[in-house]
């Protein structure tokens, strides 16, 4: 089929991408000159495990194209997807549909044709009446249906979970539309991936309720972690614990520094203003967005209480600074929270990130950058670890000591082995777990 995807940014690179894998012939459009010059160029402008080769193979196949012209590509497909952004707008959290309203009215001036209009974008519910309703305003002749289809792809996995879903989830009473939304997933449903029909509206809540339980999950564990702490338990037992209740499950229950990203937090917030504008508050989702919210910055007090309460002129080493690994994404990162609450209790940060560099120097500018995670911890009095990479697993912990000139190792994501951080020399504080005392009591105890 001829798709044409509205967006070439993380979804709409991703999913554009995936769809030329399994056959279909797809244009990702996009407003943004310089990322599609640099996607004809054969570059990627986000970075996802595998997507360069992914998107090389179907430009090479002659399935792939990049175009900032709606005009030339709309009128000759047989769907097309909406996947713009969808950012919190300021001030009130609401999603903000601007790009999309932009999208549909572009869509409606050069649709020919029946054509399936299909929002990818996380959009509240009723978003699809209101794009019907542009639709038809632009363009009362239209031969449209308009769809919903959202995307439930993980950052670092996001093309397995294309390519081989839980589920796919598709909202429209129109039989027409479900024909084409059914023969552009038969590659993948063919092997046994479930396709799920709604109504438009169930469809758009489906992604929100189901972001929103994901963020619950994690923020009740992290609250379980903070209990653990007090009463010198191990969050690691525990979840594995509650984990192995097939009605519970494992995943989502590792404590850290809280959720961050491009999708839980606007996700929670959207639902959140939706529920209240709909006289139907979700008190449980507003509490979880409360208590992430303070989370981040608490991270940073695990440092100073190693300290007996003051870091002042410390150098404090940072590793890792986007939302989680595998990922460039700084949106919402919990580093970003840790490292301006160490800066306010007046340590010296120095950061590393394998990925997000980049980024984070854009957005926190005024702390110290180094080039690998060991230059990252030389001279610093303490080391926090933000975010799981692999890379920082395999760090040789002794060297981390030689290399520090204090032995605070704050492992906020729990990735290191007790016996081989005491036999480095290094005093942990992790997350969940029984808590060391500060540094001078520590000695103090240990002689």
């Amino acid at each position: 089929m001829n798709i044409v995807m509205i967006g070439a940014g993380y979804v709409g690179l991703v999913s554009g991408a995936c769809f030329a894998e399994i056959g279909h012939t797809v244009t990702c459009i996009d407003t943004d000159e310089g990322k599609i010059a640099t996607l004809r160029q054969g570059g990627i402008p986000i970075f996802e495990p595998g997507l360069d080769a992914l998107a090389a193979r179907g430009v090479a196949a002659g399935r792939l194209s990049f175009a900032t012209d709606l005009a030339a590509h709309v009128p000759l497909a047989d769907v097309v997807f909406i996947a713009v952004g969808t950012p919190a707008r300021r001030g009130d959290g609401h999603a903000d549909l601007t790009f999309v309203g932009e999208a549909a009215r572009e869509i409606a001036r050069h649709v020919s044709g029946f054509t399936v209009i299909v929002t990818k974008s996380t959009v509240p519910v009723g978003t699809g009446d209101w794009v019907e309703r542009l639709v038809a305003q632009e363009r009362p002749d239209a031969d449209i249906a308009v769809a919903s289809n959202p995307e439930f792809l993980r950052e670092g996995a996001a093309i397995d979970d294309f390519l081989r879903p839980d589920r796919i989830v598709a909202g429209s009473d129109d039989a027409r539309a479900r024909a084409v939304i059914e023969d552009v997933y038969r590659p993948i449903t063919d092997r046994g991936a479930p396709l799920l029909f709604t109504g438009r509206r169930t469809s758009e809540l489906v992604k929100y309720a189901a972001n929103a339980f994901l963020a619950l999950k994690i923020t009740y564990i992290n609250e379980v972690a903070s209990l653990c702490e007090k009463v010198e338990a191990d969050v690691r037992d525990v979840a594995y614990g509650i984990g192995l209740d097939h009605r519970i499950g494992a995943d989502f229950l590792s404590a850290g520094p809280g959720y961050g990203g491009s999708c839980f937090p606007k996700d929670t917030l959207a639902l959140m203003k939706t529920a209240q504008d709909h006289d139907s508050p979700m008190r449980l989702v507003e509490m979880c967005v409360s208590v992430n919210d303070a989370r981040k910055r608490a991270m940073a007090r695990k440092v100073m209480a190693l300290f007996g309460g003051s870091i002042h002129g410390m150098t404090v080493a940072v590793l890792g600074l986007t939302f989680k690994a595998d990922t460039d994404d700084m949106r919402d990162s919990p580093a970003i929270a840790i490292v301006q609450a160490l800066g306010d209790a007046g340590a010296k940060v120095r950061a590393y990130d394998p990925q997000g560099m980049a980024e984070a120097r854009r957005l926190i500018p005024d702390i110290a950058y180094a080039d690998t995670a060991y230059d990252a911890v030389r001279g610093a009095a303490a080391c926090v670890i933000v975010t799981d990479w692999a890379e920082f697993r395999r760090l040789d912990l002794k060297v981390l000591a030689r290399l520090m000139s204090g032995p605070g190792l704050i492992d906020l994501r729990n990735i290191f082995d007790d016996e081989e951080v005491a036999a480095a020399g290094l005093v942990r504080v992790g997350t969940g777990m029984p808590q060391p005392l500060p540094l001078d009591r520590h000695r103090q105890a240990a002689e």
